[in-house]
């Protein structure tokens, strides 16, 4: 739901995030992108020497030194500020992220309780740097640790003397430093003899000395030893110390809040503790020990509170463990979409060959499509069901709604007979529209509002968009039709009178209708808007013109101008109003519950001269030949050669480049 249709647009078909019953465009990128409370993964694939899991998010940082973040990004924990470039270590938090430049200067970004994002001055000189939950250390140069953020447990008082410290670790309420003869000093929580869970009393037998490498949990606390064997004390239950036989041959170790995970010089990893194969899956269970086969080859590995994730020796990454419904897994590759359409917790992707790939929520079977299927030219999600178009002009409808037993089984599945001769098909919260050949329009579920009940005539519509509990039509002569929630002489919520069409003076090419309110795009480029405004998201920034497609979601919309840039204005708690950089080559969007959808279209990828969808040799070619300096050479290819955007292509370009290439 809440995407725009066909856009006819001097005599141009532009792709949008519900097409109609016709073949899917073929992109270069294909990739999707998203932003808000929801950040798609990485390729996983390769490249990736550090990570980092969170609470909710995960970061890794690639070996060309930039980061990436994915999961839930409701305080913006997922999008690097400023230049995300020369990062060599990445550490995320609960709800905010920490990155050290090779400059010795830390970044921190997402969100703040207890000022955890005020870096202390000088900002320079680190080594370093730890964070769990709310606190941050960092540890500098000369041996000393700054530590900030949360302090309710002491925390953040490093023990003097604050020298020779070679290692660091934070946990949930205490942190752990080796100093440079190899023990630990501890501080926080549980610091004393029978004080919380004794996870700052450091063990002395065996003697506290020799550790090389510490990791800190929710209560407990793990070292590592040089000659390869692992101490835990603190909090042990659910066998989080039960350290298998032999002790030795590790090489690395995590903490999560009730589980522990060792790698071993075997490339093996060992995880103890909650979230075990076989375990109930529920908090604390999320399988957050139970190791994705083949358990080989790991280089590395990391934990968060519910998480694990490892790092391959062949530059690959795999996680497991608590991912809510995998909202943000894009099943790999992710690469050759056509379109996509977003619901309230699952996401419908449409690659170029025909078929679909879905994700996320699966709770009623949602996403439970055939993936060897290639015979579909559309798709829609809504909030517990999916709707496909096949290219025979037939509707498949998965999920909630198979039947009308009651909420969320609204019938919103079962499509009326004759299932034929469909060209759209469009998802709304619990309500199904699907738009036939011969202009009529097919509405089925949920009819509390007379959303199902499409007002006559039922005749010459081209397009349609379903909202929350209402509908747009649009007309073969251009005007539009709204039915259901927030029509005439309706109040009190969800009526906002988001089906009280505006006088709307010349043709309107598109709609998109959002959960409480509604747009339109006239052939001008120009966008009109109605309905619930609490957010601004019906207030249009200005230049109102340029727009080729749109799209309306819970409070915000994007727009979506010729140029190829997004945007977006509305509700931005999430941050589902900041479009990521570059801001260029976009050819749909979608919009879905707090988050904001994207395809990219050719010349997506920076420093890709040809097109070919990657920055290669070939492009080192075609880069050196426009390196001619004040201006930019007038051959093909030189426009995107000026990778600083400053209508040139000198130096600057050349050591951008140089960083992208592979």
């Amino acid at each position: 739901m809440n995407r725009t249709a066909i856009v006819a647009i001097c005599g141009c078909l532009v792709l949008s995030l519900l097409g109609a019953a016709a073949a899917p465009a073929q992109t270069v990128d294909g990739r999707i992108h998203s932003w808000g409370t929801q950040v798609v993964g990485p390729d996983h694939s390769q490249g990736i020497v550090d990570i980092s899991a969170g609470l909710w998010h995960t970061l890794a940082l690639r070996d060309d030194g930039t980061v990436v973040g994915w999961g839930w990004n409701s305080y913006g924990q997922c999008i690097v500020p400023g230049l995300n470039a020369d990062f060599v270590q990445v550490e995320a938090g609960a709800n905010h992220s920490v990155a050290l430049k090779s400059d010795g200067t830390v970044v921190v970004w997402g969100g703040e309780l207890y000022g955890e994002n005020t870096t202390p001055s000088p900002n320079q000189d680190f080594i370093a740097i730890a964070t769990h939950s709310n606190h941050n250390l960092a540890l500098k140069s000369d041996g000393s640790i700054v530590a900030w953020g949360n302090n309710t447990s002491g925390q953040c008082d490093v023990p003097l003397p604050n020298t020779d410290f070679v290692a660091i670790a934070a946990g949930h309420g205490h942190s752990l430093g080796i100093k440079s003869d190899g023990s630990i000093v501890a501080w926080g929580a549980g610091d004393e003899v029978g004080e919380a869970y004794e996870q700052c009393v450091v063990p002395t037998n065996p003697p506290n000395d020799n550790y090389v490498a510490v990791a800190a949990g929710g209560g407990q606390s793990v070292g590592l030893k040089a000659d390869g064997s692992v101490v835990m004390w603190g909090y042990d239950v659910l066998g989080m110390g039960q350290i298998p036989a032999p002790n030795s041959g590790f090489v690395a170790i995590g903490c999560g809040w009730l589980h522990n995970v060792l790698l071993r010089d075997d490339g093996t990893v060992v995880a103890l503790g909650a979230g075990q194969p076989g375990d109930p899956y529920g908090m604390p269970f999320y399988g957050q020990c139970n190791i994705p086969a083949p358990n080989a080859d790991f280089v590395d590995v990391t934990a968060g509170p519910y998480t694990c994730v490892g790092l391959k020796s062949d530059g690959s990454m795999v996680a497991w463990g608590l991912n809510e419904d995998g909202e943000c897994d894009v099943p790999a590759p992710n690469a050759d979409f056509a379109t996509v359409s977003g619901g309230s917790g699952h996401t419908l992707g449409l690659r170029s060959d025909g078929s679909i790939a879905a994700w996320g929520l699966n709770n009623r079977d949602q996403c439970e499509f055939d993936p060897n299927a290639t015979n579909f030219v559309a798709v829609s999600a809504g909030n517990y069901h999916s709707l496909a178009l096949t290219s025979d002009g037939v509707i498949l409808a998965l999920g909630a709604g198979q039947d009308t037993s009651g909420f969320p089984n609204l019938g919103q599945c079962l499509v009326p007979h004759p299932n034929a001769d469909f060209v759209a098909v469009e998802a709304g919260s619990v309500h199904s529209l699907g738009l036939k050949s011969d202009g009529s329009v097919v509405a089925f579920g949920d009819l509390e509002y007379g959303q199902t009940t499409v007002p006559s005539p039922n005749a010459n519509f081209a397009a349609i968009s379903a909202g929350g509990w209402h509908n747009l039509g649009l007309k073969t002569d251009g005007t539009v039709v709204a039915w259901g929630a927030g029509g005439p002489g309706m109040s009190g919520s969800p009526h906002y009178e988001q089906s009280v069409v505006p006088v709307i003076a010349g043709e309107v090419v598109a709609i998109a209708a959002g959960w409480y309110h509604s747009l339109a795009l006239k052939l001008d480029g120009s966008i009109v808007s109605w309905g619930r405004n609490e957010f601004g998201q019906c207030d249009i920034p200005a230049p109102n013109a340029d727009f080729i497609a749109i799209a309306a979601g819970t409070g915000h919309s994007l727009g979506l101008k010729s140029d190829g840039s997004i945007v977006a204005w509305g509700d931005n708690q999430y941050g589902q109003c900041t479009v990521p950089e570059p801001n260029t080559d976009w050819v749909a969007i979608d919009t879905a519950s707090n988050f904001s959808l994207g395809l990219k279209g050719p010349g997506s990828l920076p420093g890709d001269l040809n097109l070919d969808g990657v920055v290669d040799a070939d492009d080192f070619l075609l880069f050196a030949g426009c390196l001619t300096g004040p201006e930019i050479s007038p051959q093909a290819g030189c426009d995107l050669a000026d990778l600083e955007v400053d209508d040139d292509v000198d130096l600057a370009d050349y050591a951008v480049f140089m960083t992208l290439v592979q």
